[in-house]
């Protein structure tokens, strides 16, 4: 049992864990909280981790509390957001806890808002996005942080304080996996015919960024 999108909408962001930078882990336990809470299914199968990115690893997104500009946006290398699928016509929600906008937001107005695809962006800057089923991502998922060190092994940006998340076969690192997209990954084949995929496979779908609504709009019914 769910609770309403109406009641969702007035959860306070800072009941969920955040590490600035490490938005992999936060989405990780914002997604184990979802379900110990009630807020999702309990074996969170009405949710999905979308990981931002594209060749470049250059991705505008607006409305992102890093920003320092009036419109909110920042140039992330990727970003990894949760949405929750749609539930007796609900629309599906976007749980992305570095964003300024309503928390969680409906899809359409956080595509509209964040995503912005009217806008007009140089090639390098187009977004891809990788939808990895959360029950999968929860078992497979891991990272030591490797990629928050510079070259002399000092932290970038400090850790979360938790200790890093290990998969449940062990492997400790594998973050790589999910970040790195190209356009060559975007499956370009209908819909209806890859949905299934994002249930199944390890890293997930990778779709174009005019498709990510319709997508969610197919695997409400599955």
């Amino acid at each position: 049992m769910t609770t309403s999108a109406l009641e969702q909408s007035n959860l306070d962001v800072s009941h969920f864990h955040h590490t600035p930078y490490y938005c992999e882990e936060n989405v990780y336990l914002l997604c184990k909280k979802l379900c110990a809470d009630g807020i999702a299914d309990a074996d969170g199968s009405d949710l999905f981790v979308v990981f931002i990115s594209n060749e470049k690893r250059q991705i505008a997104l607006w409305h992102q509390k890093a920003s320092k500009r009036a419109d909110g946006i920042v140039l992330w290398d990727y970003h990894v957001i949760c949405i929750q699928r749609s539930r007796g016509g609900d629309s599906p929600l976007v749980w992305d806890l570095d964003s300024s906008l309503l928390f969680p937001s409906p899809l359409a107005s956080y595509v509209l808002e964040t995503i912005r695809p009217s806008f007009q962006l140089f090639p390098d800057y187009h977004r891809l996005f990788r939808v990895v089923h959360a029950p999968v991502f929860l078992r497979c998922f891991a990272s030591d942080r490797r990629h928050m060190k510079d070259p002399d092994g000092k932290w970038i940006a400090e850790p979360p304080l938790h200790e890093p998340i290990v998969a449940e076969d062990g492997t400790t690192h594998n973050l790589n996996e999910y970040f790195t997209i190209s356009a060559t990954d975007a499956n370009d084949a209908s819909i209806d015919s890859i949905k299934g995929a994002v249930f199944t496979q390890k890293y997930g779908v990778v779709v174009k960024e005019n498709r990510l609504e319709e997508l969610f709009s197919q695997t409400a019914s599955q």
